[in-house]
């Protein structure tokens, strides 16, 4: 669908623009890697969580380390992503407690493979999926999928 919409223009035209919300959002990330090279039409996935108000300071720290990270490498290092990064914002419009994850794939089928690693590292790792949400909050979450073309030095 998402490929249709750019075909046609549709993603781009002003009744588009004028129909859907702007906003600018500046994000700080101290977990982030990437391959060197070009993304292509290519997706970036992002998801947006909150932490529950009785989350740990650090709990951004304990996940990343513990377990996006780890994951996210091995999917870098198969190729599978092009780049990562574990977000949050450096001027707060949202909720202080919030944070994001992204990653750019350079191919649809990229999606699906990082949907699937994901649900083996929880299953290769059963304490992480109860930690992750013992700390944040689902009923925030939000998830963006959007086209990108991207160079990775």
């Amino acid at each position: 669908m998402l490929d249709e919409l750019h075909k046609t223009g549709a993603a781009t035209a002003n009744v588009l623009a004028s129909a859907t919300k702007h906003s600018d959002l500046v994000f700080v990330s101290r977990f982030y890697n990437w391959k060197p090279g070009t993304v292509k039409d290519g997706y970036t996935h992002g998801a947006s969580f909150k932490f529950k108000a009785d989350a740990p300071d650090d709990a951004l720290e304990i996940l990343s380390k513990n377990f996006i990270v780890p994951m996210m490498e091995k999917l870098l290092a198969e190729g599978t992503v092009q780049q990562y990064e574990v977000d949050e914002e450096a001027i707060h419009t949202q909720s202080p407690a919030t944070f994001w994850i992204f990653y750019i794939t350079p191919t649809a089928d990229g999606v699906d493979k990082a949907s699937a690693a994901l649900g083996a590292a929880l299953k290769e790792h059963p304490l992480a999926g109860p930690a992750f949400g013992s700390m944040v909050d689902f009923a925030a979450h939000h998830d963006e999928l959007a086209r990108t073309n991207a160079t990775y030095k």
